[in-house]
């Protein structure tokens, strides 16, 4: 059985701690692919395109340790309060998730103790046993989703808890000619929970990120945005030392 998550472990620098919550697009045999087919289970609905790489790279770059989503967030959205509609998604992005659709108390149950409960037990474990670190957290958006506008943004910051260091990154970004944006493509005021839940009230230092889809749908644009992030997390780790 596989858990609701992965943890990369720290190769000596415990100053940094990366997790994405939607870093993957696994849906466990007995779900039967929620009764989707074709793009659907690999299109943006099912995972966070990229981050799973992104972090990888990034935690092998600064030795640091990290968290990936072992499960995909049509299955339970690890992002979410355990009360928002949204937890197990009955739909997305115009797409009816079959398999989602009026579960009973006990399915749903099963899936936060399966995956949700795992997943945040481990990240609260991870961060209370670093002293004081700079957590980053990796997410990613679809350029066009089928409901709604085109999104310009190249990187978003949503930002709530930490002003003064999404600041500083985002102005480091926009030196680079990067389209970096606060709060854009989402607010953090509305989609915020792992952050909210395990960062603010720790007071911990962190960055929320969210990259354009098309930005790192490759080998080689995961590659390029990561070796732009480590360059600008370089100068803002050299400050918050």
């Amino acid at each position: 059985m596989r858990s609701g998550f992965e943890h990369i472990p720290s190769q000596g620098n415990t100053s940094l701690f990366i997790f994405g919550d939607h870093a993957s697009k696994f849906i466990p045999a007995e779900y039967d692919s929620l009764g989707l087919s074709g793009d659907d289970l690999t299109r943006h609905i099912a995972w966070d395109i990229g981050t799973e790489a992104i972090i990888r790279r990034l935690c092998a770059h600064f030795g640091c340790g990290g968290q990936l989503a072992g499960v995909s967030r049509l299955v339970i959205d690890l992002n979410r309060d355990l009360k928002a509609a949204g937890l197990i998604p009955e739909t997305s992005d115009g797409t009816v998730i079959t398999a989602n659709q009026g579960l009973s108390s006990a399915q749903r149950q099963d899936r936060i103790t399966r995956f949700y409960a795992p997943y945040h037990a481990a990240l609260a474990e991870n961060l209370d046993g670093l002293d004081t670190p700079f957590v980053l957290s990796v997410h990613s958006f679809t350029p066009h989703p089928l409901t709604g506008a085109r999104r310009d943004t190249e990187i978003g910051l949503l930002v709530k808890h930490d002003v003064e260091t999404a600041a500083q990154f985002q102005q480091s970004l926009i030196r680079s000619k990067i389209k970096a944006e606060i709060n854009k493509p989402y607010s953090a005021y509305d989609l915020n929970y792992t952050v909210d839940a395990h960062i603010g009230p720790r007071g911990l230092p962190h960055l929320a990120i969210e990259i354009r889809q098309d930005l790192v749908d490759t080998e080689a644009g995961v590659a390029k945005v990561t070796a732009l992030l480590i360059d600008h997390l370089e100068l803002i780790l050299d400050k918050a030392a």
